[in-house]
């Protein structure tokens, strides 16, 4: 069975219901998940993680939220190599070149640690609607389906 860490960064209440739903996938899919908001996790958790997942804001004109600085900053130092990824967020069209650009740098940290990204990110206009839901599925269904893929072939 795959352990999964799902860890979320949320002003609104959208990225954690974004990590929710990924999470609820996750365990339908058979993984063990442990979701848990970013300024509580050390990033060094997420190598005891088979699938490591990042829902988290865009702060203003592309900032990254500031609870989530120490994690993401921590998150470029680990080797997760072998280790699965996926980025997800919630973000306001409004801000346009700066929508959700959060998404983008946890998925460049990611491929700077040696893991795999399992699906491609997902950038979700404010509270998820069923589309998203559709979409955020998809996404769980690639990060195990990646997963699997990998420790298959091992």
């Amino acid at each position: 069975m795959a352990t999964a860490h799902v860890v979320f960064a949320t002003i609104t209440g959208n990225n954690e219901d974004v990590a929710d739903i990924v999470t609820e996938k996750l365990e339908d899919l058979g993984c063990q998940v442990t979701e848990t908001e970013i300024s509580q996790t050390d990033a060094a958790e997420l190598a005891d993680a088979d699938i490591c997942v990042v829902c988290a804001y865009t702060y203003d004109e592309g900032s990254l939220p500031d609870e989530g600085m120490d994690f993401y900053e921590d998150l470029q130092e680990l080797d997760l190599a072998g280790k699965v990824y996926g980025v997800a967020g919630s973000g306001d069209t409004f801000y346009g070149e700066y929508y959700n650009t959060t998404v983008d740098h946890f998925d460049h940290v990611f491929q700077m640690t040696g893991a795999t990204r399992g699906a491609a990110n997902v950038k979700i206009n404010l509270e998820p609607d069923q589309e998203a839901i559709d979409q955020l599925d998809q996404f769980a269904q690639g990060l195990v389906t990646t997963f699997q893929k990998q420790s298959s072939s091992k």
